[in-house]
């Protein structure tokens, strides 16, 4: 029989602790629905470290379980992406997060609408709680992205007197994330093996991090670029009659 969580107390109360995961706990080791969400979550985190955006003490992270205990029982859900700025500890390995207890609050947590009906806009509170209760109630995020690969929609919530309010993007389609000093929108193209949409970041100046194969084929771009001005500039002085390889201080 499910328990409606904080029955205990009221109907509404909730009783939330921050505990570390327990040793004998084992996280749901839910498939992934498709191959293409790791190659979303990937590109997402793959521009930021390019950029030099993240920091030894941020957490950045895809299918990873974020916990808390509401009225006694211990929750883990495990968002597509997720984004926390600092935590208390760097390790090299984590199993699991619990906001306030290891450090920061997610600042943003992302789903990739799957073909499971309806699972990233559950309001459930019975054990288990949905995702949508469990991210907006229990973990208060600021921030809730639900981004459907398929038809390119990029659904974006902010929490706003506990409450998730969809957000309007501004001219360009894309949101400013404040904590984050970054856009966030969607793209459409190739990387790898799948084309279709992809959520990218942007600068505050409107540029497009880049990926790594789009970084190498800027550099090889501007090595070519020079060495055609560099012939240019060999054929000018050739036309007036200097060798450019006995210039005055060559």
């Amino acid at each position: 029989m499910a328990t409606q969580l904080g029955e205990a107390k009221s109907s509404t109360e909730l009783i939330i602790s921050w505990e570390a995961l327990p040793a004998d706990f084992q996280l749901e080791d839910e498939p992934v629905e498709n191959t293409g969400q790791p190659l979303l979550a990937g590109a997402l985190r793959e521009s930021l470290e390019i950029s030099g955006f993240i920091q030894p003490q941020m957490l950045i992270a895809s299918n990873f379980g974020l916990c808390a205990t509401i009225n006694d029982q211990f929750v883990a859900k495990a968002p597509d992406w997720v984004y926390v700025p600092a935590v208390n500890e760097i390790l090299a390995e984590r199993k699991s997060y619990t906001p306030n207890l290891e450090g920061d609050i997610p600042a943003v947590v992302m789903e990739f609408l799957s073909d499971t009906d309806g699972t990233e806009y559950s309001f459930k509170r019975i054990y288990p709680p949905g995702k949508w209760f469990f991210y907006e109630q229990i973990l208060q995020v600021p921030i809730y992205v639900i981004f459907d690969p398929n038809g390119g929609l990029l659904e974006y919530y902010q929490l706003e007197n506990r409450r998730y309010e969809l957000q309007q993007p501004d001219e360009n389609g894309r949101h400013w994330i404040d904590s984050m000093g970054l856009f966030l929108g969607t793209w459409q193209g190739t990387k790898e093996s799948r084309t279709g949409y992809w959520l990218r970041w942007w600068d505050k100046a409107g540029n497009l991090l880049p990926w790594a194969v789009e970084q190498i084929a800027q550099e090889r771009q501007r090595a070519e670029q020079e060495r055609q001005q560099k012939e240019r500039l060999i054929a000018y002085l050739q036309s007036q009659g200097i060798d450019p390889n006995n210039l005055p201080g060559s």
